[in-house]
């Protein structure tokens, strides 16, 4: 009993620490997150943007009720056909490799883009080759939105100019903004005004039945992500230019400006056109063929 009596003083300095240890860090986390405020009115800036994250719930059990799987028979009975490719001699896919390696290595992401009118056909046509990407259980989750209008245009350059002025300012951190310098990029986004197109890919995180339950769209970001390549890889393929673009905390009001359902979350934002008559993009290198591939 003597023995408690003595170490009790002890108990209680070591508990006074911890409480205090606690209260510190939560003060740290309150003024992190008032950093974050905006200052014309006080809201939360999240660091985490929820649009670009994959939120597929394979074997979710809290909320199955609302989904239902494929219901008609023609759906459930899909008929298979016979596939035969061309098949092109060792000589020819050799030669089409290497063609293909050489237009795709002269893709750069380029900023100056010329508002030189583009056949609206063409756009078409590479967002029907986007579509052919595969999907989880062939879903095809993705909406492309082509925006021609100034003056939406001119909307979405004004949010995502908000938003990314603060990302440089307060969300990104020093390390980030310094390796970003020798690319000479920042929060102002001409392009967004001049380019002839706005194209504005959205992962569908869910379907919609008829009956309005919702339609499990599986691995959705990873095949939306796989679209928006082959998107990339053909308008290289017409002589065409972009960067790519993924405006952080910019979805929600992107989404709501150009009127999406709450399924659509956005995943990338592509400037579309001509480059411009001067345009200049850096002297990077790529990786060498042993410093990406493993051979086992």
């Amino acid at each position: 009993m003597a023995l408690f009596s003595s170490l009790t003083p002890v108990f209680v300095a070591v508990l006074c620490v911890i409480i205090g240890f606690i209260i510190k860090n939560s003060q740290k986390k309150d003024e992190s997150r008032s950093k974050e405020k905006r200052s014309d009115g006080g809201k939360v800036r999240p660091w985490v943007d929820e649009d670009l994250q994959d939120d597929t719930e394979i074997n979710s059990k809290d909320n199955e009720d609302d989904y239902e799987c494929l219901e008609t028979e023609d759906e459930n009975n899909l008929h298979h056909i016979p596939y035969t490719p061309h098949q092109y001699s060792a000589s020819e896919i050799l030669e089409r490799s290497e063609k293909f390696y050489s237009l795709m290595n002269l893709r750069r992401s380029v900023r100056f883009i010329s508002p030189e009118p583009v056949p609206r056909e063409v756009i078409n046509n590479v967002i029907l080759t986007a579509g052919t990407a595969p999907s989880g259980a062939h879903t095809e989750p993705w909406t492309f939105v082509v925006v021609t209008d100034a003056d939406v245009k001119h909307k979405i350059r004004e949010i995502v100019e908000e938003e990314e002025e603060i990302n440089y300012k307060q969300r990104m951190g020093d390390k980030w903004v310094h390796d970003l310098k020798r690319l000479r990029t920042n929060w102002v986004k001409e392009y967004l005004d001049i380019a002839p197109y706005l194209i504005l890919i959205f992962k569908q995180i869910h379907g919609v039945h008829p009956n309005g339950k919702k339609k499990t769209h599986y691995y959705n970001e990873i095949s939306v992500s796989i679209a928006c390549g082959i998107l990339l890889a053909a308008l290289q393929n017409v002589g065409l230019v972009t960067v790519t673009t993924t405006p952080l905390n910019c979805g929600p009001q992107l989404r709501a400006l150009l009127q999406r359902p709450a399924n659509e979350k956005l995943l990338m934002l592509l400037p579309v056109g001509y480059p411009t008559s001067d345009a200049t993009v850096p002297d990077l290198k790529r990786k060498d063929l042993n410093d990406i591939m493993v051979n086992v």
